[in-house]
């Protein structure tokens, strides 16, 4: 059976963004697919250094936070959702921070893989926000799964979410989607698209 992962980049463990991702993961479940939802906790997480160890070791070289256990989880399954709250019109800085330093180290074992992003604001910022995760998966060749509006929800809590129709419609869709285009992948059993050699290039000499 066919697993997706869906990451809960929210301080709060069943706060809004659990309220979107578990609308998703019921349709996913609805149509055949193994889900897994996984926060990312509150405990502090670093930032990338640049160091470049973990081209190395596949891995990021601090494992004193949630990172390498995130990107083993991303890497097992085979599609990923990533929720986050909007702040300031972005996503939440500490998924960030665990995001990019997770997709450095990944060292195209997320290549092929579908992916989609669901963000959960108050009011505003959530294109914004949408379209920075959706950068993570462009970047990784990673193909989109989209749904029937730009994958957002709105209220302050959870309760609020419910009230939200369209939103949880939405997230209800890109679950079906997101299935499907799982199934489809597995049905045409086609080998991955043969990678050309990465040609750095940059403009300044």
């Amino acid at each position: 059976m066919k697993k997706v992962l869906l990451v809960n980049g929210s301080p709060h463990k069943e706060g809004c963004v659990y309220k979107a991702l578990s609308e998703v993961a019921s349709s996913l479940v609805k149509n055949g697919i193994e889900t897994q939802i996984y926060h990312i906790g509150v405990q502090p997480v670093r930032g990338c250094i640049a160091c470049g160890k973990c081209s190395e070791l596949k891995k990021c070289v601090f494992d004193d936070d949630v990172c390498n256990e995130l990107l083993e989880l991303m890497q097992k399954a085979d599609g990923i959702v990533i929720g986050s709250p909007v702040y300031f019109g972005g996503p939440n800085g500490a998924l960030c921070a665990l995001l990019d330093r997770a997709f450095f180290a990944d060292n195209g074992r997320l290549n092929n893989k579908p992916g989609a992003a669901v963000v959960s604001c108050r009011r505003g910022g959530a294109s914004a926000a949408f379209d920075r995760l959706n950068k993570y998966f462009t970047i990784t060749q990673m193909p989109i799964v989209s749904s029937q509006y730009w994958n957002s929800v709105h209220g302050l809590k959870p309760d609020d979410v419910k009230w939200d129709l369209e939103g949880l419609q939405t997230m209800r869709t890109l679950g079906k989607n997101m299935a499907w285009m799982l199934n489809s992948i597995n049905k045409a059993n086609l080998e991955k698209p043969v990678k050309e050699k990465m040609t750095p290039t940059n403009f300044i000499r």
